[in-house]
């Protein structure tokens, strides 16, 4: 199992920085202002060869009871307790503060190997804050900057030397596969298939090793974060009653009845008229991000208020991305005539997200945990059904009876004629129509004949991508 490193500090001092640097990738979300990192993210990085897990941590602040910053300095100490190593973080240009020290008595009674970092100490402004740092009692700082990635190499060599491990040599060809796996792991856009991939290819969802990769999204305070923490089974992510408390998108990883899953608890999405702060504007972007990196998108929608304009925007979202969707409907427990309830949701989401017929919608209570299981079978069902490949012999029989039920209408006196179907992609399942006149087929046909492949193959609650093109008859002999 590959060694956990954690990195804390106080607020601002470039936490989120040195994780974007050791990682390889820009996915915490990195701003001067203070308190922007909430919950832990993780992230993977090779250390000489090996393989590390890093964990980035909310600054650590000086606080009283009940409130947010107390909640995330428990997230931190947690992440220092399971650490098999903590990277302690300092801004040496702004020096030794009481709060360092404070937190530096934190560190060493938890009993974990601590690697003091002092960071931004490019230039003359640093070197103060260096010498200062030997107050600490942490051993001598390793010295810095991880905007600029001056000193990375000391520190990677004293990380090294501390979790004992040895320095293997990675050919190109294996650094390549495991930056691959990395990217994916984190939702990586070159990680993608293309779309119109080879058909024989075999389907990442084949890869036993491949994790499903899983977005809960929804307006604030819906109550994204206590249903991954219900679903991981443990307090993972920062919850209030506050809106507005997740920021980073943050990935946990678990095994579901023999499925690997990764979960990415996102911000929740206002309209955009509404958003001012920076903080909410960066961590919009990166739920918008995790959407379009996702497999099967969660959306969470609050039954007290459910399907205001905010969600219907949200879904439809998803779907224009070409994402599985599952509906879940949080706050069950409040509601009095559930049947009446869940029936009227059914048909408003049928009607609302025409484009993904057949949505599931699931209640669920992500305090007590009632209907979890539901939501999670229902994910990996729609997780299989999109990447569902139908074989073209079946599709060319569909394709005959569907013509027979109801003939193409003809354009300028002629008949249009649909000689070929076939599937050149899943994820979402894509297929194109060969016809002789293409843009004279109307949009109505076109629906029909989508809705008549949803029922004939069972594709419910997906996107389905249907093009025309204008080809020559596959079957005739020259």
């Amino acid at each position: 199992m590959s060694p956990t490193v954690a990195i804390v500090g106080r607020p601002t001092v470039g936490k989120s920085t040195l994780f974007n640097r050791l990682t390889g990738k820009r996915t915490a979300l990195v701003s001067d202002m203070p308190g922007l990192t909430r919950d832990r993210r993780e992230g993977e990085a090779l250390l000489a060869g090996n393989p590390v897990r890093l964990v980035d941590t909310a600054g650590l602040e000086e606080t009283g009871p009940d409130t947010i910053s107390a909640r995330m300095r428990h997230q931190s100490e947690q992440a220092i307790a399971a650490a098999d190593l903590v990277l302690f973080v300092i801004d040496a240009r702004a020096g030794i503060t009481p709060a360092d020290k404070s937190f530096a008595e934190i560190a060493r009674r938890a009993g974990t190997r601590v690697i003091l970092v002092a960071n931004k100490c490019e230039g003359r402004a640093g070197s103060g804050g260096f010498y200062e740092a030997f107050e600490l009692g942490l051993g001598e700082p390793v010295a810095i900057s991880a905007e600029h990635g001056e000193g990375m190499s000391d520190l990677e060599g004293e990380m090294l030397t501390t979790l004992q491990l040895e320095p293997k040599y990675v050919s190109r060809r294996r650094r390549r596969r495991a930056s691959e796996e990395f990217a994916a792991a984190e939702g990586d856009e070159a990680s993608e298939e293309a779309e119109g991939a080879d058909a024989d290819a075999p389907a990442p969802h084949d890869d036993p090793a491949h994790p499903i990769r899983i977005a809960i999204v929804g307006r604030p305070n819906a109550g994204k974060s206590t249903l991954v923490n219900t679903i991981l089974g443990e307090e993972r992510m920062i919850t209030g009653p506050e809106p507005g408390l997740t920021r980073d998108s943050v990935s946990s990883d678990l095994d579901w009845k023999g499925r690997r899953v990764r979960l990415f608890d996102t911000a929740g999405l206002r309209r955009k008229a509404r958003i001012s702060e920076v903080a909410e504007k960066l961590s919009a972007s990166d739920a918008m991000r995790a959407i379009r990196f996702a497999e099967v998108v969660v959306l969470l929608v609050d039954a007290t208020h459910p399907f205001e304009q905010q969600d219907l925007v949200i879904g439809n979202r998803v779907i224009e991305e070409g994402r599985a969707l599952i509906i879940a409907v949080n706050k069950w427990d409040a509601v009095e005539d559930k049947a009446r309830a869940l029936k009227d949701l059914r048909e408003t989401a049928e009607e609302k997200f025409a484009n993904a017929a057949g949505v599931t919608v699931i209640p669920v209570s992500a305090l007590s945990s009632r209907g979890v299981d539901k939501m999670m079978d229902a994910v990996l069902a729609a997780y299989d059904v999109w990447n569902r490949r139908v074989s073209t012999a079946a599709l060319n029989r569909w394709l005959q009876e569907a013509l027979d039920r109801h003939t193409p209408p003809a354009s300028s006196g002629r008949r249009i004629r649909i000689r070929y179907v076939t599937q050149p992609s899943t994820r979402p399942p894509t297929f194109v129509a060969f016809c002789s006149k293409p843009g004279d087929l109307p949009a109505s046909y076109v629906r029909y004949l989508v809705n008549s492949l949803r029922e004939a193959f069972d594709l419910p609650g997906t996107p389905v991508r249907f093009s025309l093109r204008k080809g020559a008859n596959p079957y005739k002999k020259d």
